[in-house]
């Protein structure tokens, strides 16, 4: 075991399978001390396995509703603190980290907050969330970000948060939890986003990777390829984007970043993708975020 007291928090939202899976490669991970998972409500019979579960270090607390990712991750980061973690290892449920990902990430000292390449677990050259290279518009969607990074195989800066990220204590007593009334999509980023204000040392170690399913049409190329979109089928899903990607840059880009983005989202949605209908939706969800309304994502629940 680290000196350092090293607890994993896992946010699982009815994909028992692949909470199972991540649990049994958690346990084969020496320096993991405790294993907490918060249970989103889910209504697949996670609550009672997680019940019945009889694993070293794993504790549970199921939520009375679904709060999302960012509602997960606050709770669970602030629960992980509260119980004395100098560390805290933030993933989801469907993620599975290499055997050696923890291990390698620690080898890195120094850092606030930092984590892994993010790897598409059926074609593990891809990555699932393409890197924005700092101070550039150039967006890498494959593992040869790598040559990127310095000769201690960092890239310095730049995170994907929650998908096997550690987060210091001291930083989270900084900048407080994440942002729960997000639901999802955006909150990762605006804890980035607060960390990088508050002067976190970000990192990603290119050496360490955690394997993820494939989200779609992240970083589709628009406007002739000199942007790109995050582009999701689920309206759910597009909601919050539009929603809390207005608040996120209001807040810490400014209103010339938020200007951009709708013309983006309406470029993207009349020329790159055609769905006229998404751009209504994406209007209501930015006008939502910027009267601080966060619950119109609710009628999209199933």
């Amino acid at each position: 075991m680290s000196e350092r007291r090293i607890v994993a928090v896992v946010v699982t939202f009815n994909r028992l399978p692949l909470l199972q899976r991540l649990l049994d490669r958690l346990a084969e991970i020496g320096e993991v001390d405790e294993v907490l998972v918060v249970d989103n409500a889910s209504d697949d019979g996670t609550g009672a396995w997680l019940e019945a579960a009889d694993i070293p270090g794993l504790r549970h607390h199921t939520l009375d509703e679904n709060r999302g990712g960012a509602g997960g991750f606050h709770h669970g980061l602030g629960w992980a603190v509260d119980e004395g973690a100098d560390l805290v290892w933030l993933m989801d449920d469907d993620g599975l980290p290499e055997r050696d990902c923890l291990a390698t990430l620690l080898d890195h000292h120094g850092l606030d907050f930092w984590g892994p390449l993010v790897v598409d677990e059926a074609a593990p050259d891809r990555l699932v969330f393409p890197i924005r290279l700092p101070g550039g518009t150039r967006v890498v969607h494959d593992v040869s970000v790598a040559e990127r990074a310095d000769p201690s195989g960092v890239i310095a800066g730049i995170v994907i948060p929650f998908n096997g990220v550690l987060v210091t204590r001291e930083l989270v007593q900084r900048i407080g939890l994440p942002r729960e009334e997000f639901f999802i999509w955006g909150d990762d980023h605006e804890y980035r986003l607060r960390a990088e204000r508050a002067g976190a040392r970000i990192a990603t170690v290119t050496a360490a990777k955690v394997h993820h399913p494939s989200i779609g049409e992240l970083g589709t190329p628009m406007m002739f390829g000199r942007t790109t979109y995050n582009h999701s089928p689920s309206e759910l899903k597009h909601y919050c984007m539009a929603r809390n990607n207005t608040v996120n840059l209001r807040e810490h880009r400014g209103w010339l970043q938020v200007v951009a983005f709708w013309v983006k989202t309406v470029w993207f949605y009349l020329f790159t993708r055609p769905q006229p209908a998404r751009i209504p939706i994406s209007a209501r969800a930015a006008y939502a975020g910027l009267r601080g309304d966060f619950s119109g994502h609710r009628r999209y629940l199933a």
